[in-house]
């Protein structure tokens, strides 16, 4: 079977050369580039073809790509690169990269038509002047056909490897045995919906409670799935990076628990976690790492590939090291090679998701896991949101360079028109004025510009912060429908004046994600907390056909008492007089039961009202608490606290850092107190989600407000019992507990007991 490999990545590998410079850059936004390609084309003959499918072979190679233009009249390929800015400006190793592309095509455009010549020409196309700048060539078949045969024997002996590599992963992945000597209860179930799910190339969504081990379930199915059904990667997905830590340990599990495995594990990190420089700008002029960056990228990446372990965040750090290479740039390229890639949930489902771009690029087979999947909701929510205000646009065009100026005055003059129709709209504005959207378009094209024509000021700083969120803001609202709705707020600015923040708000993520859920094979959702599923899928876009998996739990209400306190009421008017009774119950069950403990609360200011009464009336107990802004070191230290025999209450926000994804097995958690029913705060935002979500799905208040707190309460509660061997006790302090449709969002296995008061 002959390795596939598409023009742009051969050409990449194989001739780009010199410094990683992204000065050249902002460029084009796809929908510009696509606009520009057009464009072009509009203006050429009747009989110009564009999107020319082309393949070619070469010993165990197939190189497949599609060529931007051929005019046969003319006997011309063009490969047709967008811009802004100064051609003249543009790095020598870019130039050489599209030239490199152009006689790929044409030669393979050659063998094809079996022409004995051709002319080849880079078309750069200006996408804010609109002209064009046009190198040609003019080549013989024969000396294309040498530069194609270069091209492929350079990448031959990495293609073999990647060949014989994916022959010895998948044959080991054929004969995988689990890692453990059995399965856990309801790990079977799940892992076998898992893989079934890639085999019918359905998605699941999977709610399986805490403790099965879904993590290797998981893994393991979808490692299963990857011969059979021709998986080029697998992407396990995480919103926290304890997943990712708990991710990289399973697969470390299974290559530890047989010799021959052979899978390439990469887990990606954030780039302001990776950079080594980050006071300087991603280009040779400025970054030691950058400068020569893909003369030394070669060796880095035979190094990388070649390790046993898993490339982690510390392992890339020292290959990069060695060689004197980006970190974050260097794990971007692993992903290509790589066959389990380990990240955040934006690196997949983001508007600019790079994993999902390099799936489309490469025409990649690939396996979702999203873990904790109940975090993604309002997760995507984030990622489709963005803000603009007036202020900041003031602060900018006040130190912005000459050349900036009127862009920038023509936007901010744009805003009394936004005012305005805000004003007409009685604050209910459901769309942004056609003026507002056009001058913001167009500073950002002059920003863009700007950048490329004086690369130094594309260096990080307040200019290009600007751009950054002028630019997020743009492209959502050129997007903007009902899934989303607009916030206005007015404040002063740095000098008094009046100034306002307009923000768009996505509501319902599931247009943006749909895409994402059809480029991958199969993808399986999964978490303790995916109760009801039908909400999951209509907020997600899931596809028609997902399947539904409730696994049931191997734990009984024997292990855990979980007990319903309806005598106190928890609501938000009512809180200054419930701490005093909730302080009380803590230390009767501490007293009753000396061990650790977590309570729960909905905010910081309960959390610490209620920590200041329990402290002052019964300071013999040992008590701490999470704070505001916590890093990952004193967090570790909070988790530390909760010691093997040790005795003490730790208070936590719920839905919180301590909410989720800490694992305190035996008696280093022996109950918890949630004194919440972790409902959204009330408030214009949630109210005017809740109304959206009533007129769409009928549901407003159980989408915007229920579903979603009693999910973090059930996450909270689930850090008391680990495994089968914990025991413990939950109190459900609030009287709404008591309620039939609270109690129905619960897990069954609970087993609740009676109320304790009245």
């Amino acid at each position: 079977m002959p390795y596939s490999v598409a023009v742009r990545a051969l050409c990449e590998f194989t001739a780009r050369r010199g410094d990683l410079d992204l000065r050249f850059t902002p460029g084009p936004s796809a929908q510009d580039g696509t606009a520009g390609h057009r464009l072009v084309a509009s203006r050429r003959g009747p009989d110009y073809e564009t999107e020319v499918t082309l393949r070619g072979e070469f010993d165990e190679l197939a190189v497949r790509g599609r060529a931007d233009g051929y005019d046969a009249a003319a006997n011309r390929v063009e490969e047709i690169k967008t811009h802004r800015g100064d051609l003249a400006r543009q790095p020598a190793n870019h130039r050489h990269l599209h030239w490199a592309q152009a006689k790929v095509y044409a030669w393979l455009l050659c063998q094809a038509r079996e022409l004995s010549e051709i002319d080849v020409a880079l078309v750069y196309f200006d996408i804010d002047s609109e002209k064009e700048t046009v190198f040609t060539e003019r080549h013989s078949a024969e000396a294309l056909r040498q530069f194609f045969e270069d091209r492929c024997r350079e990448f031959l002996d990495w293609a073999r490897q990647e060949l014989a590599h994916r022959d010895a992963r998948d044959a080991s992945l054929a004969s995988l045995a689990f890692p453990h000597a059995g399965f856990r209860t309801g790990q079977r179930e799940l892992a076998e919906a898992v893989y079934k799910g890639v085999a019918s190339g359905r998605c699941l969504l999977a709610q399986a409670p805490t403790g099965i081990g879904k993590t290797v379930g998981t893994l393991f199915a979808m490692l299963k799935g990857a011969k059979p059904h021709a998986l080029d990667k697998i992407f396990y997905l995480t919103a926290k990076s304890t997943g990712r830590r708990m991710a990289l340990d399973a697969a470390r599990l299974i290559r530890d628990s047989d010799a021959s495995v052979r899978l390439r594990v990469l887990e990606l990190t954030a780039r302001d976690k990776a950079c080594v420089h980050p006071d300087k700008a991603c280009h040779g002029d400025s970054c030691p790492l950058a400068r020569g960056f893909h003369d030394r990228l070669p060796a880095a990446r035979a190094q990388a590939v070649a390790l046993e372990a898993s490339l982690d965040q510390a392992a890339i750090a020292s290959v990069a090291a060695t060689h004197d290479v980006c970190p974050y740039y260097l794990a971007q390229e692993l992903t290509r090679w790589s066959d389990l890639v380990v990240g955040d949930y934006n690196y997949w489902f983001d508007g600019s998701a790079m994993l999902h771009a390099f799936a489309l690029e490469g025409e990649w087979r690939v396996g979702v896991l999203a873990d904790e999947a109940h975090n993604l909701v309002e997760r995507a929510r984030t990622m489709y949101s963005a803000s603009m205000g007036q202020a900041a646009v003031r602060r900018v065009k006040r130190n912005a360079p000459a050349a900036l100026r009127p862009a920038l005055d023509r936007f901010q003059r744009s805003w009394s028109v936004l005012r305005k129709a805000h004003e007409q709209a009685e604050g209910e504005l459901d769309a942004l004025p056609q003026r507002f959207v056009d001058a913001l378009r167009q500073a950002c094209a002059a920003m863009e510009s700007h950048f490329a024509q004086e690369p130094s000021a594309a260096s990080p700083g307040e200019l290009q912060a600007a751009y950054f969120d002028m630019l997020a803001f743009a492209r959502l609202a050129e997007t903007f429908g009902t899934h989303s709705v607009l916030e206005w707020s007015d404040a002063p600015d740095d000098t008094g004046k009046p100034a306002a923040l307009v923000r768009i708000q996505n509501q319902i993520p599931a247009p943006f994600l749909k895409p994402r859920f059809a480029a991958a094979r199969s993808a399986t959702l999964f978490s303790a907390t995916l109760s009801p599923p039908q909400y999951q899928i209509d907020m997600l876009g899931l596809p028609d056909g997902t399947a539904w998996l409730d696994v049931e739990s191997p734990f009984s209400s024997r292990q855990l008492q979980v007990r319903v306190v309806s005598r106190i009421s928890t609501r938000y008017h009512h809180r200054s007089r419930s701490v005093a009774p909730i302080a009380s119950l803590m230390a009767e069950q501490f007293e009753q039961q000396p061990g650790n403990y977590l309570a729960f609360f909905s905010s910081f200011d309960y959390l610490d009202m209620a920590a200041a009464e329990f402290e002052q009336r019964f300071a013999d107990i040992p008590a701490w608490k999470q704070s505001r802004g916590m890093d990952e070191r004193r967090r570790r230290e909070f988790v530390d606290r909760f010691a093997e025999g040790g005795r003490g209450v730790g208070f936590a926000v719920l839905g919180g850092s301590f909410g989720e994804g800490i694992d305190l097995r035996g008696d280093r958690l022996i109950g918890a107190f949630v004194a919440t029913l972790g409902l959204p705060q009330v408030n214009p935002r949630n109210e005017q989600l809740s109304a959206r979500l009533e007129s769409v799905f009928g549901r407003g208040y159980d989408y915007a407000y229920l579903y979603p707190g009693l999910q973090k309460v059930v996450q909270a509660a689930g850090r008391v019992i680990r495994t089968q061997e914990d025991r413990g006790v939950v109190y459900l302090i609030d009287d709404r507990f008591s309620r039939p449709a609270v109690r129905e969002l619960l897990p069954a296995w609970w087993g609740l007991g009676s109320a304790r008061g009245s």
